[in-house]
Formats: C-alpha cells, structure tokens, sequence
C-alpha cells in the first residue's frame, strides 16, 4: 500500500476539520470506479449510481483518517465498491472497507447520507462531510475537555440537552452533537436503531471546555450556519 501526504484537502468544510485532516490524514492509492464501470453496468447497476461512486472517489477516495471512538474505528479510509439497491428503493455503495469485523458495512446512501447497512439502513450524517466533521470533533473536543463522561443505554434519555444547541456542522442523523456553556455532548444510536437494540445506545460527555473548547476555530451565524475564523 502506497501512502501520500494530504495536498488536495476538500473544500466546505470547517477550518477544525480541515486542519484535522491536513494534521492526521494521509493518503493510499485505490482503484479508480472508472475501471469497473463496463463490469458493473453489465449487471444492471444505472450509469447514474456509478457517476455517484465516481463522485465520491474523485473527492473522497484513498483518504485514511483517524479510528473514531465509536463503530470500531470507522472505514479504514474512503473507497466506494459494491453498488446495490433498486429503482423503487434506490442505490447504497460502500463507503469503505472496515477496520475491524464489524457486523455492518459503512455505505453512501441513495442521498449521499453516510451510515451503516446490516439488519436496515441507518443514516449517521446527512453527508460524508458530516462524519469528518464529527469525527475531527471527538478529537478536538478529547484533547481540550477536563473530564470525559461516558453513557449507555436508557441512561442516555436523562441527559438533559434543554440548554444545549445541535452542532450544525455534523449534519447529525442516528448521530449528533450538541453544545452546551462548557460542554459538547455526542450521542451515538446509529447501532441502536440498526440492531432495533436500545441498549446500544452510547453518549460521550465532554466537560470543562472553553471557548476555544466548544468550537475550535468555528463559530455560529445566527441563522445556524457556520463561520470559520
């Protein structure tokens, strides 16, 4: 495996999440969809999915990021394959190939949603841009907080968020962030909702953060979009 320095970080993301990837991402050398195209559309996959697999290859593919503290690490690093779906339902690819044996893929889904396929579909983020982000969040926010609490199952619901704000910038689904005075909480369901299993439900509470702490670099607009400074 041939690996590469980031020179080429993709745009719209945050100043945290691209710092975070020009700090901890390299590069490995993956096949291009293009080589697949005849052998998948062969098979009745639309030339439209496999523009999308192009797509996403061209911004995404070969990037390896740090393991995430949840879903055993995450993809190992971004590279589409194994396109599936129907017309009425529509098409899934795979996002990246597992870190470790995981009872689920990690896949692209029929909106450019980002989350994890095994007994059902379940979306983590509205797009790939909101795992990286959330991904460079857990590491920003592990590195500033005093104290890092962790909380599972129906314990999760008596977190008390009523003074907290979503984390926009995660475009948060099964997954979010949210952020209080001192503290950002992220609450993981996406194996919860896939397994039907509550109990798997984990939250990770980070206290004692200050200002740089709970936005690192990105600020708030106050019609919720994002500013990086």
């Amino acid at each position: 495996m041939n690996l590469h320095l980031i020179n080429d970080v993709p745009d719209g993301l945050t100043r945290r999440a691209r710092s975070f990837i020009s700090a901890h991402g390299i590069k490995v050398d993956t096949k291009q969809v293009e080589q697949h195209r005849q052998w998948w559309l062969d098979r009745e996959v639309p030339a439209a999915v496999i523009d999308r697999m192009a797509a996403y290859q061209e911004r995404w593919g070969g990037l390896l990021l740090p393991p995430a503290s949840q879903y055993d690490g995450g993809p190992k690093y971004f590279d589409p394959d194994s396109p599936e779906g129907t017309t009425s339902e529509g098409w899934w690819f795979e996002a990246g190939m597992q870190r470790t044996a995981v009872p689920f893929s990690f896949m692209i889904g029929p909106a450019g949603e980002f989350g994890i396929h095994a007994d059902r579909w379940t979306p983590l983020h509205a797009t790939v841009e909101g795992w990286v982000e959330s991904l460079a969040l857990s590491y920003h926010a592990s590195m500033w907080a005093k104290q890092i609490t962790k909380v599972t199952g129906d314990d999760v619901d008596r977190i008390a968020l009523d003074a907290y704000e979503p984390v926009r910038e995660v475009m948060g689904l099964a997954d979010t962030w949210w952020r209080g005075a001192d503290s950002l909480v992220a609450i993981y369901s996406g194996e919860a909702e896939c397994f039907s299993s509550p109990g798997a439900r984990t939250a990770l509470i980070y206290s004692g953060l200050d200002e740089w702490g709970l936005h690192g670099g990105v600020e708030m607009t106050e019609d919720g979009g994002n500013v990086t400074s």
